[in-house]
């Protein structure tokens, strides 16, 4: 009896474990985090790769794999040819660093023949033939050993780099290898055909690859200090071979999966039908690959790896439906064979039946709804280019299908060929950039007017209502409904949108982010900044630390209401509210302003409720009993027969009909601190609050300014408000006798300090020492001359054992580039100080009276630069 493919791979790994090789499961199909070369494991030895270049220690120098691989570089071919897989296995041995040529060729003519049964009469090897480039003959020492096993000499061909060397790159490791060839004998071909060749005859079952260079720079090579092997055998090619069928979907881990869609299909596999054949490969192959991709968490999205999952998904939905014409729910059908042909030797896809099951059908679904008239119009799209002659389907055609109907621009490529006609992918492009350019561009919604009413158009054409899950999940993995430019309707979602005071919740559609949410009675329209389609199948991820914050703002809200009834009285009613994650704001009516005093109780209340960790519960219930318990509702505000009911405690202090999300216990609130008490309207009071690290953060802050103020003043805490109150009536006093001298600067001065003012360069400017005069009454005078003046003034003001330093300068010698803080910053450098401020007018200071003279020189000369500089 042939060997089952788990008899392969156990036959195999046994050997090498026989061998000294230290057996590893197969790593997951996704690369380490540090591993950016490829979204999947694409070969044997790629999880491997750390230990090749030697950045991590190998758990032994010889280990034996069986590695499930992913690839989709040829994945137009998978079904079409009878040899393309996207997932397959991959057997191996490696050594590093400790056997090398002998041998691995001894290991791999001893398994071929012994622990695989294969014929070695029938085994023909190729072997490097040499390159000039590299300056490297062929490899004579592959020959001789493989005579040296009994390999004739002349069933060892050589063959050129292109085939027979194994490069990681233009640099880097690299060396000959040899690959093993079953000959199938003349009823495959003819004497001419030999290994390598384009036939049917010679079938490549293992390639062994001897590192023992490194390559650098390209085309020079000189050894490793450390030769390593390599080697891959494909697990279901070497099926084929062992059981000795045509093509791998004959074998044991296909022909279960083709034989389900002949029987849901009524279908029969290589019965003349070249486009049912395609079909059932496709199914039998993608079926397997999204069954291993899902069970490693990777879920269909729009990006990375969830696109390649989804791709092929669609593409198996697609044949299943459209050539098939199977029914909905074959792709779990498919993973239960899958799942009974693998599980044992793959258990995790077992343990994640459920979740596979699940997305496989979702995406089904999702789908499905979209195929059927997506289908049905690229149909006509390419019977109207068949009868029209055109060479394919236009651009403006390929984005409606993607746009509109969420049908994959690759499956109308793809479709397309299949008809030989192409698509303007070019075109395409330009489309969906700029409907990207529209999406940043489109104005945020305000909630009336042309916008409005464009929401609801969308909302209405839709013909669904979004279903909100928000309450009890704040992630899940829904289907887009609808698109409409930056404008989306979920079939199911997480997020709240704006309404009863509380904003909207903030998020992300499959890496699409969540700009607002729009209420529409009991419907839904997202704003995103990104690109959904129709049909997508999306995880709906709320922001968890917003609604968090949120939350706990609203139920302080609903605190603040009870504890505001509580001390004012039973008038105070709610006229208005914003609920966000950065704050509360609460509007009631009350006739005058709410005392500190008040505050203080009010604030005081709220906490005692936050520190006494009553549940919050929301409730369903009839209106009419709601209004029974006295539970609070907004005026104004519509209700219908049914209500949600949001009570804390046992409801005797707050119970309010509230549609939003609230914290689960008050104590999650943390503290609440109230910033301000203001009137927001006639007989309208205005409180603004915040809550838990917001609040925590506001208090911190609050003190550590007290703390430093007192140390400042030399003044304990406790007597910083008395010492403030005494300067500020300092300063006032202060400010009074400057603002006096400033405006009683006596005419004469001014009529003597314009008189020393000289043009320059087309411009006017004063810049001298005054006596007498300093601080705000020193800057008004150099105002005072700049307006007069039009120009640009530099006054140098001695004091005791300082100097003061002014520039003021118009607007128009501004634009010239004469700058006021350019100027007494330079001036003051000269002094021994230093200084600043705006264009027009800047201030600076220093110790050193005798430089005074210098830094006005230097002053002098930097307007000077300036108006030489701007060319006027």
């Amino acid at each position: 009896m042939a060997m089952t493919s788990d008899q392969i791979r156990s036959t195999f790994l046994e050997f090498f474990e026989s061998k000294g090789h230290a057996r590893q499961d197969g790593a997951s199909l996704i690369p380490p985090a540090q591993d950016k070369s490829a979204l999947f494991v694409v070969a044997g030895m790629h999880p491997l790769k750390a230990y090749f270049a030697g950045t991590e220690r190998p758990p032994a120098k010889r280990l034996t794999t069986c590695q499930p691989s992913f690839r989709t570089e040829d994945i137009e071919n998978v079904g079409v040819t009878a040899r393309h897989l996207t997932l397959f296995e991959m057997l191996g041995n490696f050594s590093f660093g400790d056997y090398f040529k002998r041998e691995v060729i001894e290991f791999a003519w001893d398994l071929s023949r012994h622990g695989l049964g294969l014929n070695g009469e029938d085994i023909w090897v190729t072997v490097f033939g040499g390159d000039e480039q590299l300056g490297l003959g062929p490899d004579q020492d592959a020959i001789e050993m493989w005579q040296d096993v009994g390999v004739p000499r002349e069933r060892i061909i050589e063959l050129p780099r292109e085939e027979n060397f194994w490069e990681s790159g233009a640099t880097g490791p690299c060396g000959p290898d040899s690959e093993l060839y079953l000959d199938r004998g003349l009823e495959f071909g003819s004497e001419d055909d030999l290994p390598g060749g384009e036939n049917r005859r010679f079938l490549e079952f293992w390639n062994l690859v001897f590192m023992q260079y490194n390559q650098d720079p390209p085309n020079k090579v000189t050894p490793l200090p450390a030769q390593n092997i390599d080697t891959g055998l494909g697990l279901n090619r070497l099926a084929a071979i062992l059981q000795n069928k045509e093509t791998v979907f004959e074998t044991d881990q296909f022909a279960p999966l083709v034989a389900l869609g002949e029987q849901l299909s009524g279908r029969r596999y290589e019965s003349g039908d070249a486009e049912v054949d395609r079909a059932l490969r496709i199914l039998a192959d993608h079926a397997r690959a999204m069954t291993f991709i899902i069970s490693e968490g990777v879920v269909p999205s729009n990006e990375h790896r969830g696109y390649v999952l989804r791709r092929i998904m669609r593409r198996a939905i697609l044949q299943g439906r459209q050539t098939l014409g199977l029914d909905p729910g074959f792709l779990s059908r498919y993973q239960g064979v899958v799942t009974e042909l693998m599980a044992d030797a793959y258990p995790r896809i077992a343990e994640h039946r459920e979740t596979i099951s699940k997305w496989l059908a979702a995406e089904e679904e999702s789908f499905g709804k979209t195929l059927e008239q997506g289908s049905r119009l690229l149909d006509e799209l390419i019977a109207r280019a068949k009868d029209n002659g055109d060479e394919g389907i236009r651009a403006d055609d390929a984005f409606l299908l993607h746009d509109t109907h969420g049908f994959p621009v690759d499956l109308t490529l793809e479709i397309a060929a299949e008809h030989d006609l192409g698509v303007d992918q070019e075109g395409f492009e330009g489309l969906m950039s700029e409907q990207r350019r529209r999406a940043r561009e489109t104005a945020k919604f305000a909630g009336k007017g042309a916008d409005r009413q464009r929401v609801e158009e969308f909302a209405a054409a839709a013909g669904f209502t979004t279903e909100f899950h928000g309450y009890a999940s704040t992630a899940l993995e829904t289907t887009v409904g609808a698109v409409d430019g930056d404008l989306v309707k979920l079939l199911e979602s997480p997020f709240y949108a704006t309404g009863g005071g509380q904003i909207a919740d903030a998020g992300s559609v499959d890496g699409a982010g969540v700009e607002d949410v729009f209420r529409l009675g009991d419907d839904q329209v997202l704003r995103i900044s990104g690109s959904l389609a129709v049909g997508d199948r999306v995880r709906a991820v709320v922001d968890p630390a917003a609604r968090h914050a949120t939350e706990a703002n609203h139920t302080a809200t609903h605190l603040l209401h009870a504890a505001l009834r509580a001390r004012l009285g039973e008038h105070v009613h709610q006229a208005g509210s914003y609920v966000g994650p950065d704050k509360l704001r609460f509007d009631f009516n009350h006739p005058q302003a709410v005392s500190a005093d008040e505050l203080d109780d009010i604030e005081d209340q709220v906490n005692r409720w936050v520190l006494g960790a009553y549940p919050v519960r929301a409730l369903t219930t009839t209106l009419d009993q709601a209004k029974a318990l006295g539970a609070m509702a907004l005026f104004g505000e519509k209700y219908g027969d049914i209500v949600r009911m949001v009570e804390v405690g046992d409801g005797s202090f707050s119970r309010e009909l509230c549609g939003g999300t609230h914290v689960a216990n008050t104590a999650a609130i943390g503290v609440f601190r109230i910033l301000s008490e203001t009137s927001s309207a006639a007989n309208v009071r205005r409180i603004e609050a915040v809550t838990g690290p917001e609040a925590v953060a506001l208090l911190r802050a609050h003190d550590r300014a007290a703390v430093d103020a007192a140390r400042e003043l030399r003044v304990t805490p406790e007597n910083l408000v008395e010492e403030a109150k005494g300067l500020r009536a300092k300063v006032k006093q202060l400010e009074k006798a400057a603002s006096k001298a400033a405006t009683t600067t006596p005419e004469a001065d001014l009529d003597g300090l314009l008189a020393k003012a000289e043009e320059l360069d087309g411009a006017k400017l004063i810049v001298t020492t005054v006596e007498g005069i300093g601080g705000a009454a020193l800057a008004a005078l150099a105002d005072q001359l700049k307006s007069k003046l039009d120009g640009a003034v530099v006054l140098g003001a001695p004091g005791d054992g300082k100097v003061e330093l002014v520039a003021a300068v118009a607007p128009a010698l501004v634009e010239r580039g004469v700058k006021a803080g350019d100027v007494v910053k330079v001036a003051a450098a000269e002094v021994g100080g230093g200084g600043g401020g705006k264009p027009t007018a800047a201030r600076a200071g220093g110790r050193d009276v005798s430089k005074l003279s210098d830094a006005l020189t230097v002053a002098h000369e930097a307007i000077r630069a300036a108006l030489a500089g701007s060319g006027a």
